[in-house]
């Protein structure tokens, strides 16, 4: 396994030094050193550090703020903050650029190692709920595209269930021309079965879609179907069971 790279922006010397020393025992490769923001910008793109020491006051201004807002928005990597001051303002400042950690100097090594393991531990978490917001993101495109392709006509409107449609520019159900009242989870519920019509839904993209804001579960689903299935006028919702729920083509 490949040590983790770090990379240390600090201006005092010592400081610096004993970083280094200090992250050396417990096994980090320290890549670079540098005491300024302009080559510190350098030596991420050169090194691709793993996470990133940053002192928040470099050159005694707030050069290490400026720092950690271009690591957020060009790489999105893991920075912990050094820092001696107790200065309210720039502490607010420092806050709003969301660091994974805070190391106060003079500091102990253990408090380095565990800051770093916790840093590394939550961006990694970070990357995961980013990477299935992407992937729902592409989910629900590709749903869209499946319920155009079944409109009539040039009107949006997706018929189901022989004498149900789905208006799908303002996501509502209609039975006979007559809206039925729906919770913006039932009608999303219903927009993936249309959109799949003739086709099994399975719990998990139920879940994935209807509660993009996560905690569901199976019974979750289930509850949900039970209460659609009292307001539709008719049992169109067919089980597949153990697996989800599909309407007939």
């Amino acid at each position: 396994m490949s040590k983790i790279k770090v990379l240390i922006v600090e201006d005092d010397e010592v400081t610096a030094t004993n970083l280094k020393l200090s992250l050396s025992k417990y096994d980090y490769n320290v890549v670079a050193i540098t005491d300024n923001a302009t080559q510190a910008r350098s030596k991420i793109k050169i090194y691709n550090p793993d996470v990133i020491f940053i002192d928040i006051s470099l050159q005694k201004s707030t050069d290490g703020i400026d720092l950690a807002k271009y690591v957020n928005e060009h790489h999105q990597k893991p920075f912990i903050y050094l820092t001696s001051h107790t200065d309210s303002d720039i502490i607010n400042q420092a806050k709003e650029t969301e660091p994974y950690g805070y190391i106060v100097k003079p500091f102990e090594p253990i408090n380095l190692h565990t800051t770093i393991v916790m840093a590394l531990h939550r961006h990694k978490e970070e990357q995961k709920r980013n990477s299935s917001l992407t992937t729902l993101k592409d989910d629900k495109n590709n749903l869209e595209k499946l319920l155009y392709a079944k409109k009539v006509s040039d009107k949006p409107i997706v018929p189901f269930g022989s004498v149900y449609y789905l208006d799908i520019s303002v996501c509502e159900t209609f039975y006979e021309n007559h809206k039925i009242k729906l919770t913006r989870k039932e009608n999303a519920f219903i927009r993936l079965l249309v959109a799949q019509l003739g086709s099994v839904v399975t719990f998990e993209q139920v879940i994935k879609y209807v509660w993009d804001e996560g905690g569901a579960t199976e019974n979750s689903v289930r509850t949900l179907v039970w209460r659609l299935r009292n307001k539709l006028p008719t049992d169109i919702i067919k089980n597949a069971s153990g697996i989800g729920y599909y309407i007939d083509d």
